[in-house]
């Protein structure tokens, strides 16, 4: 009888969504996963389930990870609306400096799995995650004086949700400079 192969589930998880992240749900072969993550078939069936297991729970992995720095650091001590502000520059940021032009995987899912429920449902969980943490920076922004009394901080974060899930998107394109800069100056505008 053959010895039990053991592994680290955790970054046997990592390794997918690295995987999944860099080519995508549909271009990732079973194959591809045995090969990248160093494991045998049955090894990633008995731990995860099948490859679509596997693909959603990597990317809840990643919206885990990303939420953590999202709520970092919009609760972040100092002015609610600079960090606002320096979350939207910051999406830009890294949707011009991604060399591999990967994007974010939240987004990726969405894009490629319109029609998944399951997938579907955790991108909107995600999407809601990122406009209640908008939201809250954004009351506070108003209620110390920053943002006028006029604007509604949960309609901009909505707004905002739908920006930067655009710079992501627009991120992976040859346009992606001009476009994101354009976009960047005119979500900070309605900030003011």
């Amino acid at each position: 009888m053959g010895r039990v192969k053991e592994f680290d589930p955790d970054a046997a998880l990592r390794a997918a969504m690295e995987l999944f992240w860099r080519q995508g749900y549909e271009a990732t072969s079973m194959q591809d996963l045995v090969e990248h993550l160093g494991l045998g078939r049955g090894s990633i069936y008995g731990a995860f389930g099948g490859k679509r297991d596997l693909f959603l729970a990597a990317v809840e992995r990643y919206a885990e990870d990303a939420r953590a720095g999202l709520l970092d650091q919009l609760a972040a001590p100092g002015s609610s609306l600079e960090a606002v502000r320096a979350l939207v520059r910051w999406y830009a940021h890294t949707a011009v400096a991604d060399e591999h032009r990967k994007g974010c995987l939240v987004t990726n899912t969405a894009v490629e799995l319109p029609g998944d429920a399951d997938a579907a449902r955790l991108v909107a969980s995600e999407l809601e995650v990122v406009e209640t943490a908008l939201t809250t920076a954004l009351m506070r922004a108003r209620s110390e004086g920053e943002l006028p009394a006029d604007r509604d901080p949960a309609a901009l974060a909505r707004f905002l949700v739908t920006v930067l899930q655009g710079i992501r998107v627009v991120g992976k394109t040859a346009l992606r400079q001009r476009l994101i800069d354009d976009t960047v100056e005119q979500a900070l505008a309605l900030l003011d």
